[in-house]
């Protein structure tokens, strides 16, 4: 079995390598759609590399198993502690502890990417400019600037990239459905929650990192700092230089379903507030996310609201919930039914023609690869783009937030629908232990927001704009040029 160990201070894709690439593109450009399928491999086996396999990666060798005429020829981790264990399930099937080295593979056709948030777009850019098809995981980028260049690098290279956004590939269609068909009246709200337990993460002293773990390739566009055992392999969700908060993590399949309802790209304005909280007497854990925020996003036509509260499932009063609503003039759809205004009891949905993917959104996925289709995806770049996007934005207005009292803002919550999310994160918090009196709720500003240009305009703009993109560590520097 191959094993290509490389250390991060080794070059990234090989010059030899993209200009290959740029002359089989160029070659591809002036082909017929039915010529070009055939180059890549219409009636062949597509070679699948499956890039972070701790955790969602083991489900990407799983599905991609189960589809005809694909299979799984290589895996890449940074951990030898991963890579070598799923290694020992899967005979046969090269391994890579580095990226670049697999990337230079002329025997992998797709590139499969479940690494942490903030090497999704990298990885993507460098996979499309490899000429490799790419399936990556949500969100798609670390932050707004990211999921624009991995659409840009999708385009350029004429390359199918599928966003992991499953439920695109399921019942999520209904949603848009609803809305498109007027049955109910004009959308007013779509709101979406993610409420899991993200409780206390405590604190990891600092350490040196395993001798199994290229922590340099896992930092890779990071900032370089010290190593402690809250990043790897889960927590890391709840750092900024990595993760995005349970907005990013599982926040994103939701917002993703009520953005496509409203029917838009991006929101005109931003607004978010919340905070970090554990039932500890300082209130302090390592995490710097926040585990209790409502977002607020104006689309113009509708409103996007976002529950995020972590501080659940050991009150019964404070279940866990992963969920979306549409309130509509005539009423709202909630639990699968609609509930007329002035109404308790709730009436079965209409059936509507819906998209149909047989297979879900891997086969999808491996269907426009074959086809070539990149308009046939059910969750194409673009879209995870906009909807990764969102998420970023309300973190944006959480990161210029300013100190308040721990009650809801006099000129916040007018709206009845919003004024309850943010007075359900208040009690959700207090029904910890959580004191009013010397707990703060951060508010941020209300971001105007130019969705054409993707900048934030108006008073804060300068602020707001810097967080649309970070400074990169060489050579893992995502390019303002792909």
């Amino acid at each position: 079995m191959k094993t290509a160990i490389s250390r991060s201070s080794e070059h990234g894709v090989s010059r030899r390598t993209f200009l290959k690439t740029s002359l089989a593109l160029a070659a591809g450009s002036a082909l017929s759609p039915r010529a070009w399928s055939q180059v890549t491999g219409a009636n062949d086996v597509i070679r699948v590399g499956v890039v972070g396999i701790n955790g969602r990666g083991a489900d990407h060798i799983n599905e991609f198993a189960k589809l005809t005429g694909v299979r799984v020829v290589a895996v890449c981790d940074v951990d030898l502690r991963v890579l070598n264990a799923r290694a020992a399930k899967l005979p046969g099937v090269a391994t890579y502890q580095d990226i670049r080295r697999l990337l230079d593979s002329k025997e992998v056709d797709v590139i499969s990417i479940a690494t942490t948030n903030h090497w999704h777009s990298l990885a993507t850019i460098w996979a499309c400019q490899a000429g490799k098809d790419v399936y990556v995981e949500k969100p798609c980028s670390h932050n707004v600037f990211e999921g624009r260049q991995c659409v840009e690098a999708a385009r350029k290279y004429r390359r199918i990239v599928q966003h992991g956004t499953q439920q695109r590939a399921g019942r999520g269609a209904l949603w848009a459905a609803l809305v498109k068909s007027g049955r109910y009246g004009r959308l007013l709200v779509a709101k979406g929650y993610c409420c899991k337990p993200r409780w206390s993460i405590g604190f990891k002293p600092v350490k040196a990192p395993p001798p199994e773990l290229d922590f340099n390739l896992w930092l890779g566009p990071a900032p370089e700092q010290p190593f402690h055992e809250n990043l790897v392999h889960y927590n890391w969700h709840w750092f900024w230089d990595f993760g995005n908060g349970d907005i990013g993590n599982q926040g994103v399949h939701e917002m993703d379903l009520a953005r496509w309802a409203i029917g838009g790209t991006l929101p005109r304005s931003v607004l978010s507030l919340g905070g970090r909280y554990v039932n500890e007497p300082d209130f302090k854990d390592q995490g710097q996310t926040p585990n209790q925020l409502v977002t607020l996003l104006d689309f113009g036509s509708a409103l996007l609201l976002f529950e995020t509260r972590g501080l659940v499932g050991r009150d019964p009063r404070w279940p866990q919930r992963v969920a979306n609503e549409l309130y509509f003039e005539a009423g709202v759809v909630r639990d699968g039914r609609f509930f007329p205004k002035g109404r308790t009891e709730g009436e079965p949905l209409p059936k509507l023609d819906l998209p149909e993917y047989p297979g879900g959104i891997f086969q999808n996925f491996i269907d426009c690869v074959r086809s070539r289709r990149a308009d046939h995806l059910a969750a194409d770049i673009l879209e995870g783009h906009y909807s990764s996007a969102c998420c970023h934005l309300g973190n944006i207005s959480y990161r210029l937030a300013k100190a308040r009292p721990f009650e809801k803002p006099a000129d916040l919550g007018r709206d009845e629908v919003v004024g309850e999310s943010i007075m359900a994160m208040l009690e959700n918090t207090r029904a910890i232990g959580v004191d009013p009196a010397r707990a703060t709720l951060w508010v941020g500003p209300k971001l105007r927001f130019d969705p054409a240009r993707e900048r934030f305009t108006g008073p804060q703009a300068v602020a707001a704009n810097r967080l649309l993109t970070r400074a990169y560590r060489a050579p893992f520097v995502v390019p303002k040029k792909v």
